[in-house]
């Protein structure tokens, strides 16, 4: 380099500072286009977010309308919590049934791991009001899935007096898969 004039190196030392500056602007402009593009994404799913946010009082509102449901326990844990919450429910809504009566077990059509376990509730006599209490309160029973049947028949004398029949029905774990 001694051969090098003061000029030439000057030059040089210029030519590599616009070469840094040519790299450092190529490279520079990608990195802050996709910082920018990050940036927006995160402001647009902040936006999204803050829309998701719900406060507490409207989730507790949210979880009262939602049903609960407990998964379903073995075939007999299952019918004797099932048979307690729904004879709770008939106590409460101040119905007098004859004796629950389970009916055949048979496949749920959801899955092979599950039965349908149906229960069967009778009263000779009942008002209206009672059960439109029962059947506002069933969406309360954890264990229950679906009503099967429902018939409510008017005693042609008594004209406040109906018949109730209804059929409800759960899960159960198959006994024969060992869940």
């Amino acid at each position: 380099m001694s051969k090098l004039s003061k000029r030439d190196i000057r030059a040089l030392v210029i030519g590599a500072v616009c070469a840094g500056a040519i790299v450092l602007f190529v490279f520079g402009t990608k990195w802050l286009g996709r910082w920018m593009a990050a940036e927006a994404s995160l402001n647009a799913n902040r936006k999204k977010l803050a829309a998701l946010d719900i406060s507490q009082a409207k989730l507790a509102g949210l979880m009262e309308v939602v049903p609960v449901f407990e998964m379903p326990q073995a075939e007999q844990k299952q019918k004797f919590l099932f048979r307690a919450k729904l004879a709770e429910q008939l106590k409460k809504a101040g119905i007098k049934n004859e004796p629950l009566e389970f009916l055949a077990v048979g496949k749920s059509g959801i899955s092979p791991r599950y039965r349908s376990v149906r229960l069967r509730c009778r009263s000779d006599k009942c008002k209206l009001s009672k059960v439109l209490d029962l059947l506002a309160a069933l969406e309360e029973n954890p264990y229950l899935v679906g009503v099967e049947e429902f018939k409510v028949e008017c005693d042609p004398k008594k004209r406040k007096d109906f018949k109730l029949d209804i059929i409800v029905s759960t899960l159960a774990k198959s006994a024969g898969l060992g869940l």
